[in-house]
């Protein structure tokens, strides 16, 4: 039996093209990406290289992985590699839903466990700072301020802050289907105001 093929790489760089070339010659059973020094929670997820790395090797059919490492000093990656190893030999033999990657947040030192959470929400206070150079001119620093976390229970945020590995399926479909059918109504209403409009001008293919 051969040995699985996995392809680790970092930020968004499946999408490079000599490693796009590679994945499709190799033709890999997973994608890991990381290990990013920096933790990958909450709604950071959205502008995430790592996170985007995993979504486009789930994009292109192969399960994939982000494994960050939540961690202020440098070091401290053996642990999150051996949860790396772990996640990948058990997505290896079970593999993942459709269109569904796994984002791994490891804490700093040794985990006390290993949690499944879904993602938590921060908000940033401040994130524009005014400030003033030494010619007395105003510029603004963006991204000041301490984030504030949320405290609900169950969510990748309150894994790490109590010490355990959080594992967050994420799905790639982004359509809020609750909303669709309760918008569903705006269809026809907008449809309604939209056709005065069109019925005003020279209807197509009258000539002149």
């Amino acid at each position: 039996m051969s040995t699985p093929l996995v392809l680790v790489t970092n930020d968004d760089g499946i999408s490079a093209a000599g490693l796009a070339a590679l994945a499709e010659a190799l033709e890999p059973k997973l994608v890991v990406s990381g290990i990013n020094h920096g933790s990958n929670l909450g709604d950071d997820v959205t502008y995430s290289g790592t996170v985007s790395a995993a979504m486009e090797g789930t994009l292109l059919g192969v399960p994939s992985i982000a494994v960050s490492l939540a961690a202020a000093e440098q070091g401290g990656f053996d642990e999150a590699t051996k949860i790396a190893r772990l996640l990948a030999m058990r997505a290896l033999v079970e593999g993942l839903p459709a269109k569904t990657l796994l984002n791994v947040n490891v804490p700093a030192g040794r985990p006390k466990g290993i949690r499944l959470t879904r993602l938590g929400h921060r908000v940033y206070k401040e994130k524009v700072v005014e400030e003033k150079d030494p010619r007395g001119k105003t510029y603004y620093w963006i991204g000041g301020g301490p984030p504030l976390w949320d405290n609900r229970e169950a969510t990748d945020i309150i894994a790490i802050q109590d010490g355990y590995v959080s594992v967050t399926p994420l799905h790639l479909d982004l359509t809020h289907y609750e909303a669709l059918g309760r918008l569903g109504e705006w269809e026809a209403a907008l449809n309604a105001q939209l056709r005065p409009r069109r019925s005003a001008g020279r209807p197509p293919g009258s000539g002149q």
